[in-house]
């Protein structure tokens, strides 16, 4: 028989506050030889129940880490999580009974057909004959894979192959459903998909979804929520709109070489710039094979940027900077991450 939560249990505080995952000061090191790294470095995060929560960020910054320590495959070194209530560590088995996942690498038995590889999921977890039954039929309509569901998967795609793993995640009827990298490697048209999945699940079945992602439309086009997480600690968090919303009018872009910081002081110093940031373009200037790399600055400015054009390039001038290209937008979620990283997310 299931017990029902006492009104001070932790899982009967987290109802009241209406918290599906919280996170506190999580920290996870991993041991190489005589280095010790710190793959997540003091995360603290809180995703409502029925949300939609995207950890944005770099490889290596620690999505991952923090997905496998919340779906309870690894311990924290340090810190506490609870999903729903329950403690991650100290009551793993009542986390795991409310929770399903899909990771990054695609794990599927390629002789095992779509339905058999859903079937051995669902006698893993005792689901009743009956319901698995009912079950596979109903993910297999969701995730559109009719067709194929008795098919070896060997023979799938990979967005089909991500679609099965999406069914996989779903056969317990999980409160919170946690996808590392759904998109992964999808063309458009299969990544739409999943999105269309992701909306329907949490519109229809109020279920609490976190996912990392690297895609900026990803996390904009889903998230209620946004955390922007890099070298393992969340730098910034809050809705898309606010994220966006605090960077300025617009976002100028500079490409060029010369005394960066100087020019960067002289910036920081102008009544219509907010904030300025130096970051690494990925890109060169000179003659093939002397090239030598562009340094980047972006701008936001306070207000639209056209009018101030000339001061910006009479600014470079004084500090010996020379402009090489330069360009104007609306800021982003990559440019957030920009300002608060200083690198792009594709490194």
């Amino acid at each position: 028989m299931t017990q029902i939560a006492q009104p001070s249990s932790p899982a009967a505080q987290a109802f009241r506050r209406n918290l599906a995952i919280e996170v506190s000061g999580l920290v996870r090191t991993f041991q190489n030889g005589p280095k010790t790294t710190r793959a997540v470095d003091g995360v603290d995060l809180q995703v409502e129940s029925g949300s939609i929560y995207a950890l944005l960020g770099p490889n290596g910054a620690g999505k991952t880490t923090t997905i496998n320590i919340l779906t309870t495959l690894i311990p924290p070194t340090s810190g506490q999580a609870r999903i729903a209530g329950f403690d991650v560590v100290k009551e793993a088995a009542q986390v795991r009974r409310i929770i399903g996942a899909t990771f990054q690498e695609t794990v599927v038995d390629k002789n095992l057909s779509g339905r058999d590889t859903l079937d051995t999921h669902g006698r893993l977890y005792h689901l009743p004959k009956a319901l698995l039954k009912s079950r596979i039929e109903e993910l297999t309509r969701l995730v559109e894979l009719e067709d194929a569901i008795d098919r070896p998967t060997k023979t799938y795609s990979g967005g089909m192959k991500r679609r099965l793993e999406l069914a996989r995640g779903l056969m317990t009827s999980p409160q919170v459903l946690f996808l590392d990298e759904p998109t992964q490697g999808l063309d458009p048209q299969n990544r739409d998909r999943i999105w269309t999945y992701i909306r329907q699940l949490r519109a229809e079945q109020g279920l609490t979804i976190l996912l990392t992602t690297h895609y900026m439309e990803e996390a904009e086009q889903l998230a209620d929520r946004v955390g922007i997480i890099d070298a393992g600690r969340i730098v910034r968090s809050g809705t898309p709109s606010e994220l966006i919303g605090a960077m300025g009018e617009d976002v100028v872009t500079i490409l060029g070489d010369g005394d960066t910081e100087k020019f960067l002081e002289v910036l920081k110093q102008q009544p219509f710039v907010d904030w300025a940031n130096r970051y690494d373009s990925g890109e060169t200037e000179g003659e093939p094979g002397q090239d030598t790399p562009a340094a980047g600055i972006q701008v936001g400015m306070r207000e639209q940027a056209g009018k101030f054009l000339r001061p910006i390039v009479e600014l470079s001038e004084g500090a010996g900077f020379k402009i090489g290209d330069f360009s104007i937008k609306r800021p982003s979620l990559n440019d957030v991450f920009l300002k608060f990283t200083g690198r792009r997310l594709r490194d």
